[in-house]
């Protein structure tokens, strides 16, 4: 599946994105100064603000399914044998795995060092109160129910992304052992892998106005007040992804050289798109084009980002080891090193079992602190600022999954 190069018309977009961020910021603190927050103006315009940026989303959803599946069967089918899908997909998870702990360690070392909760000058929640969070607690049988479809038309409806691709694996190594039989099932995949891209196009036309309205909306609610409350917790935070986005890229030079300006140069509209919407899944589509643009093998990318999508999100896992210590250190409670180390291990793991769940990061964080004896209400410290924060760890999600295609491209010898 090759897709034509259109660097003018990807930088456009990029630069429309960004002064949709700026705009929206402007926008929204004008009126959070203006407006009382019970101003039914405000309350208003706060809905049209949230539906404008649904849309978005639910266009975005609704072309990931077909996507995933299109570009996965044809690629696997294409790859022609089983070995060469395990190798890929041994590589790639791998990577996650390493990339997941070298996030949750250095996130661990970082809120150690900064203390960002024991300098917080606020009356604390009691330690009963209700976060408002579903109670899902990771279990090895929740995260088998949530890898293993019963029914690939419900995994397609939930967009349940590993679901997808564990039936797209079937299907696929189904397709390259039948060969020239399964030759029409696969030309039409590869047809409506066309044409779902061709939709994103569409879809992407909107997007600055999807990353204004979110944006405007966050703003409006809580102000840029907000960042001054919390600015040193949100300030150490969006430090700690920039040192791990650093890193993460100083590893990949090894291996692409100079080229890694180029990868950062195709996907700073997947990034900024999933930053403004706070939301990696909105960036997917696009992400798969530039990633392809950059050089990466197509069979590659259509199998390690819906891997990665499910695997290696390294700003949610850093999010989580700074959310449980930030509020262990907020009660003044002390973590020895080896709790610490264990809730890694309990991080690593259970972060998979629910990444279909919405808000699941704070699932998960919920979760680990009543395992450890952290107050719950804790998290309501973070609700408030959830959406800021949201947004830098989707971009660094965005972030990690590039590298990942592009350094298995570059491992199996395919990188254009």
């Amino acid at each position: 599946m090759s897709i034509h190069h259109a660097p003018q018309a990807t930088n456009r977009q990029t630069f429309y994105i960004a002064i949709a961020l700026i705009v929206g910021i402007c926008f929204g603190e004008l009126l959070n100064l203006s407006l009382p927050k019970d101003d039914s103006l405000l309350v208003t315009l706060i809905d049209v603000f949230n539906v404008l940026t649904d849309i978005f989303l639910r266009l975005v959803k609704m072309i990931i399914a077909p996507l995933v599946f299109a570009t996965l069967v044809v690629g696997m089918a294409k790859m022609g044998d089983v070995q060469t899908v395990g190798r890929i997909g041994i590589k790639a998870l791998l990577w996650f795995f390493s990339a997941s702990l070298f996030s949750l360690l250095l996130g661990m070392l970082l809120v150690n060092i900064m203390q960002p909760g024991s300098s917080l000058n606020m009356l604390l929640p009691a330690k009963d109160a209700m976060n408002g969070l579903a109670n899902v607690k990771p279990t090895l049988a929740g995260f088998t129910a949530h890898m293993f479809p019963k029914s690939i038309i419900e995994a397609m409806a939930s967009n349940e992304i590993l679901q997808i691709v564990v039936f797209s694996m079937f299907f696929g190594i189904a397709c390259a052992s039948l060969g020239e039989l399964a030759h029409p099932t696969v030309k039409l995949l590869d047809s409506l892998s066309h044409i779902m891209l061709k939709i994103t196009a569409y879809v992407m036309h909107y997007a600055p106005v999807a990353v204004f309205s979110a944006i405007s909306s966050v703003i409006a609610q809580n102000g840029i007040g907000v960042l001054l409350t919390y600015g040193q917790f949100i300030g150490e935070f969006y430090f700690a992804l920039i040192l791990l986005c650093s890193l993460l890229a100083a590893f990949a030079t090894l291996f692409l050289g100079k080229r890694i300006w180029s990868l950062i140069r195709h996907i700073r509209e997947p990034m900024l798109l999933a930053f403004g919407t706070a939301s990696s899944e909105s960036a997917y589509p696009k992400l798969l084009q530039q990633l392809e643009r950059f050089g990466c093998d197509e069979k590659v990318c259509g199998l390690v980002l819906p891997l990665g999508y499910s695997f290696n999100l390294d700003g949610s896992m850093m999010y989580m080891t700074f959310a449980v210590l930030f509020i262990a250190q907020a009660y003044g409670i002390e973590m020895p090193l080896t709790d610490q180390f264990m809730m890694l291990l309990v991080l690593l793991f259970t972060s998979k079992g629910v990444a279909g769940v919405p808000r699941a990061s704070l699932i998960v964080i919920s979760a680990t602190l009543s395992m450890f004896h952290i107050p719950e209400a804790g998290l309501l410290l973070l609700l408030g600022i959830d959406q800021i924060l949201d947004m830098g760890r989707s971009a660094t999600n965005v972030f990690g999954n590039s590298i990942a295609a592009a350094l298995v491209s570059r491992w199996q010898r395919v990188l254009k």
